[in-house]
């Protein structure tokens, strides 16, 4: 998740973003240098073993960080109180995406952006049986990753008016097909 074009995903994902947020996923802080004008930022992750990896970089950004050690599910932050939240290729591996996302448009403010890209299924019916023939496997090697997750239809079901939607593939084919966006909670 370091590669060329994924650091060219994350900036696109984060960069132009103002005000308090959240990372669910927050993982080793691979986002951190691309936020440029925010003002505090909670980083989310239920692995202790990545909060210590990201204490490097936490030590390069200016605005504070507060990383909370749990589960996206259930988000220890009060309602209407975050501009933003991002997820960067972590709804996949989230037991409940559907209590996630509710969660995330719980804790947004009105008019609040969900900032995301993911990887799911495929519009191509014989891809997605590819992955659902190796989402089993997926789960077991790659720390509980859904291939198959319908990305899009689970962020509108939370309730998000999607503003913008790219949808593309990257990589192979069964593992690379990306949503990447913005959903608003309407005011």
């Amino acid at each position: 998740m370091q590669s060329k074009d994924f650091k060219r995903h994350r900036i696109d994902v984060v960069s132009g973003l103002s005000g308090i947020g959240l990372e669910i996923g927050f993982g080793s802080g691979l986002n951190l240098p691309y936020y440029k004008s925010i003002t505090r930022l909670y980083g989310l992750d239920p692995s202790k073993e990545l909060y210590e990896m990201a204490h490097k970089n936490l030590q390069a950004v200016t605005f504070p960080i507060e990383q909370i050690l749990g589960s996206a599910e259930h988000i220890p932050l009060p309602e209407n109180s975050l501009d933003f939240v991002v997820s960067t290729w972590t709804l996949c591996t989230i037991p409940h995406p559907d209590l996630a996302l509710k969660e995330v448009f719980r804790v947004l403010k009105p008019g609040g952006k969900f900032c995301f890209i993911e990887h799911g299924k495929s519009p191509k019916t014989f891809i997605w049986r590819i992955q659902n023939l190796l989402t089993p496997i997926s789960k077991c090697i790659a720390g509980g990753c859904h291939l198959n997750r319908d990305i899009e239809h689970l962020i509108r079901d939370a309730g998000f008016k999607i503003q913008n939607l790219e949808k593309f593939s990257q990589g192979p084919k069964p593992l690379g097909f990306m949503y990447k966006g913005v959903g608003i909670k309407s005011l």
